[in-house]
């Protein structure tokens, strides 16, 4: 079909992009390459050529050239873990997160199984009040009562999470907390050690003889734009999960210690523009034991990884910001001007105004006093200017200690050496016993689809959200 026989409601770049893929030899090719990134937002776009090599003789194989492509390019995943920027790639990255916080349960991946029977909690740190905000609070037996602004919201209200009086409300100390919370979390994992070891009547020095702390966290916003963490944590031998801890170690101790270290934690600061602030932990501090089987009214294993796992591919945008960082209109975008280091105070402000960017207005504050706190020099270091985005939070959403479980790059190699093999097998490729190696030299292109490949890649996630809602028993709904 060639453009000028092409009906005339076919008018559109991405229809016409779509018939012409579709009129090409190897269509199946496009269609295939599209669904193998499994509809990725923006994928990478590579060119080049690899080839599969016998490690012994070095006999070639096998050879592969994009230019050999219907496009002229190969597509692989741009593997970004928010889910507001691809689902696709997102889902993965859950995928992967979750198998790392279950195998430090229930073993696998290189665990033993025995850690299923090491005493371990799930604790939930939060920041404190800076000010009342909207919210739908209930009694402890689960009985409504309004909002102390007096209504009662709904659980979709956009005011949730927003000041109940703004003009009051303490910004600059909201801001300053999301920026330290690293730190406060680190300082915890250094309390908590201490405070186990006074339970256990030891010195530290004992304790790390007998027993480790292990811990896997992953950081989430609240509607108010603070941040707070969810941690599993875990009691294991002196060298970790391989062997068990004392039968004096038990949940109950790690428990208490969670707690103790928790309300022990302070960080202070100071500046000639806030003062001297302490900053603590809130006092909404959950901890629970995490059984490994349940009846529905205990926390499960299974529960707690999926719970992980579900914001680990989540930001700040669940609070109502944006993202993407905002940058120095005076500068090239990376803190540079002229060579040398651009700090928001000697440019001319924002590249786009505070105004104009769509965010609610209470995120829009916080943005706002990342901004102007950036510009003194006593907090010159914690970067606000950069992460305002990110209302000042500029840590790692996902942490663990290091003989929590195995690791997400364990699992991506993993992943690669199964996919590397199934195209082996496909391929008819055997290297008779010794080792098959892939040499390649693929260049950096760009990123996205053409048009008629975005209406592709948009079947490809729709059938992929049927085939989920239909696991989950949604085709019932």
């Amino acid at each position: 079909m060639t453009p000028q026989t092409i009906p005339q409601h076919l008018t559109s770049p991405a229809i016409r992009d779509l018939v012409e893929l579709a009129g090409l030899d190897d269509f199946d090719r496009v269609r295939a390459q599209v669904t193998s990134v499994s509809g990725c937002t923006r994928p990478v776009q590579l060119v080049g050529q690899s080839s599969t090599v016998d490690g012994t003789t070095g006999e070639v194989l096998h050879t592969f050239d994009t230019a050999d492509e219907p496009t002229g390019r190969l597509l692989v995943p741009c593997g970004n873990r928010r889910s507001s920027r691809c689902p696709s790639c997102s889902r993965r990255y859950a995928a992967d997160t979750f198998h790392l916080i279950r195998a430090g349960l229930t073993g696998g991946k290189n665990v033993p199984d025995s850690v299923r029977t090491h005493p371990r909690v799930f604790a939930t740190l939060t920041a404190p009040s800076f000010g009342p905000v909207h919210t739908r609070p209930t009694t402890p037996t689960g009985r409504r009562l309004p909002c102390r602004c007096g209504a009662w919201h709904g659980t979709d209200a956009p005011v949730l999470g927003t000041p109940v009086a703004p003009a009051t409300y303490d910004y600059a100390g909201a801001v300053l907390w999301n920026a330290h919370a690293s730190a406060l979390w680190a300082r915890f994992t250094t309390y908590l050690r201490r405070e186990v070891a006074a339970l256990l009547d030891m010195t530290q020095k004992a304790l790390k003889a007998v027993l480790r702390v292990s811990f896997a966290k992953v950081a989430e916003y609240q509607r108010r734009g603070m941040v707070h963490f969810h941690a599993v944590i875990r009691f294991d031998g002196p060298e970790g999960c391989d062997a068990a801890p004392p039968g004096y170690a038990t949940a109950d101790v790690l428990a208490r210690a969670v707690r103790q270290a928790a309300r022990r934690v302070e960080l202070t600061i100071s500046s000639d523009a806030v003062g001297e602030r302490t900053l603590r932990w809130g006092s909404q501090l959950d901890v629970r034991e995490i059984a490994g089987f349940g009846d529905g009214a205990e926390l499960t294993d299974k529960a707690v990884a999926a719970y992980v796992a579900k914001y680990a591919t989540k930001g700040a945008e669940s609070a109502g910001t944006i993202d993407y960082p905002l940058h120095c209109s005076a500068c090239d975008g990376r803190g540079q001007r002229a060579g040398n280091a651009c700090r928001p105070c000697e440019g001319t402000g924002l590249s786009r105004p505070v105004t104009s960017l769509p965010v609610v207005e209470h995120a829009r504050q916080m943005i706002r006093t990342c901004w102007e706190l950036g510009r003194l020099p006593d907090f010159a270091g914690l970067k606000l200017w950069k992460w305002a985005h990110m209302l000042g939070f500029r840590g790692h959403f996902s942490t663990k200690s290091r003989r929590y479980s195995t690791t997400l790059g364990a699992l991506r190699d993993v992943r690669r050496a199964w996919r590397r093999e199934q195209a082996h097998e496909r391929l008819g490729l055997d290297a008779g016993g010794g080792t098959l190696v892939v040499e390649s030299s693929m260049a950096y292109l760009g990123t996205g689809y053409r048009p008629g490949e975005e209406l592709l890649a948009a079947t490809v996630r729709h059938e992929r959200n049927l085939v989920r809602l239909f696991a989950e028993g949604g085709a019932d709904r």
